[in-house]
């Protein structure tokens, strides 16, 4: 049976075709988070905050920046099949169910973020550890040239956070769980400082 191909339309046009459904997956996502903070603001005493918690929240909050400034690379991908378009929904997909679990519908059966975080670690971290390795398949389509562009630092940094956070996963220990959600908190941002100064 022959894979449905996108080879009949210019690479740009078939590009942005796909990259429209990201940006409303990604916007979602951006837009979920928003709320989510704008309800912790606006009823600081209903909903009580969780640094941790808080702590993810800007990561994923980053996360999903980058992730839509790292799918213009997407470009260099010469034909797109059918396959390659529902792992991009799939790995955009995480990064909103991920959103949903740091900001549900509703909590009001928890005491508060702390409660409810430590509640759905399991999910959020298992899911985080789907999320990096799609990233890896992901960085691989846009071609090893890519894959290579950060060095061993790429590899060895995605290593670490599955390993971590399947560790988070399994144990509820305050004390790794606020040096984890930190440590992550930073990276991300000195990760975005070094490597994504231009759209090239």
């Amino acid at each position: 049976m022959d894979h449905p191909i996108i080879n009949h339309v210019p690479q740009a046009e078939a590009f942005t075709h796909v990259r429209i459904i990201i940006g409303i997956i990604l916007g979602l996502c951006i837009s979920r988070i928003l709320t989510g903070v704008a309800r912790l603001i606006q009823h600081p005493g209903k909903q009580k905050a969780y640094l941790i918690h808080l702590a993810w929240v800007g990561f994923l909050l980053l996360s999903v920046v980058h992730f839509w400034w790292l799918e213009f690379e997407l470009r260099s991908i010469q034909i797109w099949t059918f396959e390659k378009y529902l792992f991009v929904l799939f790995y955009a997909g995480l990064y909103f169910l991920l959103c949903t679990l740091l900001f549900p519908d509703s909590i009001e059966e928890y005491s508060g973020y702390r409660d409810y975080f430590m509640s759905r670690r399991k999910w959020f971290f298992g899911l985080l550890v789907v999320l990096y390795a799609a990233d890896i398949v992901d960085t691989l389509l846009k071609g090893w040239g890519h894959f290579e562009l950060y060095g061993p630092e790429y590899p060895i940094q995605a290593a670490l956070f599955m390993f971590f956070s399947l560790v988070g996963a399994m144990i509820s220990n305050i004390k790794f769980h606020t040096i984890f959600a930190i440590i992550a908190l930073i990276y991300q941002i000195t990760f975005a400082l070094r490597h994504f100064a231009t759209l090239n």
